[in-house]
């Protein structure tokens, strides 16, 4: 498999969507220890279905800095051989980063000898990943475990794990276009509404700061016109089912 290798940072919050495990090598070796490679054997037996999204490698600083660049890409190169060899998925969009010794340090040197590797698990079928990936155009998708502050569009950090989820299945399908589309609760049509649309628009403006290009997304806010349940809604589970986010399929 050839890979691209590239320097490409993150936000914070996309990082922590995911899970990870980290091995570790001893001084000037690119294979890993010998504890290290029962541990990551274990973890491949136990999580055939995983996709792995990133891989990052580091080195002490006892050595020069080209020296640790290339030491680095052996370690993740060997690491991906193991991958391969296993035949784990390896997300076609993945991202390698060598960071050689440029990274903060850890006073243990061992600590700074490791290969990062990224990933989430695919085979959960009620997944967003999941939901989008399986869908057809002109498909509603609604997005789970959005949050906001009361009466307002200002996203509350539960949300990020769904839109880092979106993101990713963003990612991993270019020629995916969506509609962004936010509905309330609560009050009659006739009533103002500008909530639903700053909500969706909230979620667009997320998404491309995350460099997901305009072309390929929309948002509209539909108010209380599309409810799933009549209104009045006859209780707080009704008014939550009303209350929601959906991503609409324009292109597949």
């Amino acid at each position: 498999m050839k890979i691209l290798f590239f320097l490409f940072f993150l936000l914070s919050n996309e990082v922590h969507s995911q899970e990870k495990i980290e091995v570790f090598f001893d001084s000037n070796s690119d294979v890993p220890s010998v504890a290290s490679t029962t541990i990551f054997s274990n973890w491949m037996n136990e999580n055939p279905d995983v996709e792995v999204l990133r891989i990052t490698g580091h080195c002490d600083d006892t050595d020069s800095s080209s020296y640790n660049k290339d030491l680095a890409s052996r370690r993740i190169n060997s690491i991906i051989e193991n991958i391969e060899g296993r035949k784990i998925k390896i997300s076609a969009t993945i991202v390698i980063e060598n960071h050689g010794e440029d990274f903060e340090q850890s006073i243990n040197q061992s600590d700074n000898r490791k290969v990062v590797v990224y990933f989430r698990k695919v085979n959960q079928s009620n997944t967003l990943y999941n939901k989008v990936q399986k869908s057809n155009k002109g498909d509603l998708i609604k997005l789970e475990n959005i949050y906001f502050d009361y009466s307002s569009a200002k996203l509350l950090p539960e949300s990020f794990k769904t839109l880092n989820e979106l993101i990713q299945v963003l990612n991993d399908y270019p020629k995916l276009e969506i509609e962004i589309q936010g509905h309330i609760c609560c009050q009659n049509k006739y009533q103002p509404d500008t909530i639903s649309s700053e909500r969706a628009k909230a979620i667009y403006t997320y998404l491309v700061k995350n460099d997901i290009s305009t072309k390929r997304l929309s948002f509209k806010g539909y108010g209380v016109t599309r409810p799933i349940h009549p209104i009045p809604e006859k209780s707080s589970q009704e008014e939550d089912n009303n209350r929601r986010v959906e991503v609409f399929v324009i292109n597949r």
